[in-house]
């Protein structure tokens, strides 16, 4: 019956009927209806009723509608970091087989399909910014490194950074390490022009 009131594409999780019954009789009963295929198993202990397609049937949710479920649930806060800051900021095209985030929430490691998504423990001062933008920026120049970003990604960053609130972006360059603040500075230089 709880499941009935949900819609196509929504995610829930094995704990949401521990309140029905035991963890283990809750477990056999999703089992079941994934083998039935009313149900999809997304990763371990995380089940969505699928969404159909004509031509597809079943389409399997993206690893971001997982992320912002767990992310709602847990009510954590999370940080894109690496080559997936990197290709949601555009300086990447490549799209990362391994995501990793930054959580105040629970460290995991979750299988989507054929993406690894790995939640990872972070101090509060690496979740403080503010800007979506600017907190982007500063992992993607992390994951790029001080001896290997070009001037290229510089001016990327810079350019990208400009579409920033000012003062979030005034806010998160204390957060950054000082070779990033330098190149923040720059965009903030240009915006209050």
């Amino acid at each position: 019956m709880k499941m009935r009131q949900n819609r196509r594409g929504k995610i829930f999780f094995a704990n949401d009927f521990d309140s029905i019954g035991n963890y283990k009789a809750s477990s056999k009963a999703l089992e079941r209806l994934v083998n039935q295929e009313k149900i999809m198993r997304v990763s371990r202990g995380i089940y969505c009723i699928p969404k159909k397609t004509d031509f597809y049937g079943s389409v399997m949710l993206s690893h971001d509608d997982v992320v912002k479920a767990i992310v709602k649930r847990d009510n954590a806060k999370i940080i894109p970091t690496g080559l997936f800051a990197e290709n949601i900021l555009g300086l990447s095209t490549q799209v990362p087989m391994k995501v990793v985030y930054l959580t105040d929430g629970s460290p995991r490691k979750l299988k989507i399909g054929n993406q690894s998504v790995i939640f990872k423990k972070t101090s509060p001062k690496n979740l403080a910014s503010k800007g979506k933008i600017s907190t982007l920026a500063i992992q993607a120049l992390k994951s790029i490194r001080k001896d290997r970003v070009t001037e290229d990604e510089k001016r990327k960053i810079i350019e990208v950074l400009k579409k920033e609130n000012p003062q979030y972006l005034k806010h998160d360059i204390k957060y950054a390490p000082l070779w990033i603040r330098e190149i923040m500075s720059k965009a903030l230089i240009n915006n209050e022009i």
